[in-house]
């Protein structure tokens, strides 16, 4: 459990696939203006982290509510839910139908009214050019990003993707630290000007966050900018996505 600034915290995981490839995940920790806190994704957590985490939240009673904000990020809703019961479990609608035995808050993360019950501490932002919540399962390019408004922290999960690799082996594999998800062909809606949207906006939400200096990322890491801003480096992972875009754009229009 990180302490990145005086409000917030992020909290690494594991997440494996095939059980053994292990590509990470995470959950942040909120303080609210009013004190309350606010989980952002749900995660098991280990005795350690949850010991720190009661520690700071009086037990948990001061966590008031628990924002999912990756419609394919479920597995560890109902632990979360065990540990909180007393806390709001905030989901997108594929939470609530791929774990409908949970209690779950009928707002839904992703409706606008519903990020305005927390504007007073989240920016939120959701990709335009791409499925939300494709009907093909295995693409999980679209998630909701937040920005923590006092700190400038961004947290996100899928969309954005952290390579955290050692010097020495990115002179054998140039290109970006900081990517757009691998799956980015899959993810982009099937018409014309979809391609176009997902450049647009990532451009906007370079500007309009532009000065993050922390991307707490599930995949794979936390990135601390130093010499260089935000929208340079979505600059620089949108070049790195470009074959793809235009590609879509043949293809569509």
């Amino acid at each position: 459990m990180e302490h990145l600034a005086e409000n917030f915290w992020n909290i690494r995981g594991d997440f494996k696939i095939a059980k053994v490839l292990n590509i990470g995940t995470h959950m942040s920790l909120v303080r609210r203006p009013n004190g309350k806190f606010v989980l952002l994704d749900s995660y098991d957590l280990d005795a350690d982290d949850q010991r720190e985490l009661m520690a700071l939240t009086d037990d948990g009673n001061q966590i008031e509510a628990v924002l999912n904000v990756h419609p394919f990020h479920t597995v560890h809703c109902k632990s979360i839910k065990e540990m909180l019961p007393h806390a709001r479990l905030i989901g997108t609608r594929r939470h609530h139908s791929e774990a409908a035995h949970l209690d779950w808050d009928t707002d839904l993360i992703e409706d606008e009214a519903t990020q305005q019950q927390f504007s007073d501490t989240f920016d939120f932002s959701i990709p335009d050019g791409v499925d939300f919540i494709p009907e093909d399962e295995s693409i999980h390019v679209s998630s909701i990003i937040v920005r923590h408004r006092e700190s400038g922290i961004i947290h996100v999960d899928d969309t954005l993707m952290f390579l955290d690799v050692p010097a020495l082996l990115e002179k054998f594999g140039p290109g970006p630290r900081l990517r757009f998800h691998p799956n980015l062909a899959g993810g982009l809606e099937k018409r014309a000007g979809a391609a176009d949207d997902y450049i647009r906006w990532a451009k906007q939400l370079g500007q309009d966050w532009a000065d993050t200096k922390i991307i707490c990322a599930a995949h794979k890491g936390i990135m601390r900018l130093t010499d260089q801003t935000f929208s340079d480096i979505i600059d620089k992972a949108l070049e790195h996505s470009m074959q793809t875009l235009d590609e879509h754009r043949e293809k569509y229009g």
